[in-house]
């Protein structure tokens, strides 16, 4: 499968507080009707060690387009895949800093 190219854009970069801020600003990925799709990621720690991957995604239209429901249900697949992936990561690699 060919997906073509992505580019993306760090808003923000916060080790801090655990937040990742980047956005899709290019690419085969992103369609006609949209300027961009901004995805914000917080690791919010858990009393027991852990923590919870909360994600906010937003699309940002040109002009007034409407987003189809689909279209939506596909960007938020893609975003649990990526919360997953992260999430194996981090249990794979308990000490990472």
């Amino acid at each position: 499968m060919n997906v073509g190219y992505v580019k993306h854009k760090v808003d923000a970069l916060d080790a801090e507080n655990f937040v990742y801020h980047y956005s899709i600003i290019e690419g085969t990925v992103l369609p006609e009707n949209l300027e961009k799709i901004s995805n914000e990621y917080k690791l919010v720690p858990r009393d027991d060690g852990g923590c919870i991957i909360k994600s906010i995604n937003k699309y940002y239209t040109e002009g007034d387009e409407q987003l189809t429901k689909e279209f939506l249900n596909v960007g938020k697949e893609k975003s649990a895949a990526f919360t997953k992936a992260v999430e194996a990561y981090l249990l794979a690699n308990p000490d990472y800093n």
